[in-house]
């Protein structure tokens, strides 16, 4: 029986990030940042649409779009632009505001 030594995860990253030249790191922190506000908006739509009581498919109605589109932003494969948040917003009654962290 061999036993084999693991690396915990956070030293792994940490040594790939080190690893890295200062345009890939870059490009990972951006990586990094769009793929947190996917999720986040996922979440968003998600909660609000749960919230509403609607499935997806009468949101996406309501929003003018199609069903799999809604699916792809709440599973967060998708990252929604300004124009379909609002529709997204007003198809759950409400409006799209959007205040810079202080």
């Amino acid at each position: 029986m061999s036993t084999s030594a693991t690396t915990p995860w956070e030293d792994a990253r940490g040594q790939a990030l080190a690893a890295m030249t200062a345009a890939e790191r870059s490009e990972y922190d951006a990586a990094a940042v769009e793929a947190e506000a996917r999720l986040l908006l996922a979440e968003l739509v998600y909660s609000a649409r749960a919230a509403a009581g609607i499935s997806q498919s009468e949101l996406a109605r309501r929003a003018g779009t199609r069903q799999g589109v809604i699916s792809a932003i709440e599973n967060g494969a998708q990252a929604p632009g300004g124009v379909m948040l609002a529709r997204i917003a007003h198809a759950l009654g409400g409006t799209l505001s959007i205040h810079p962290a202080a």
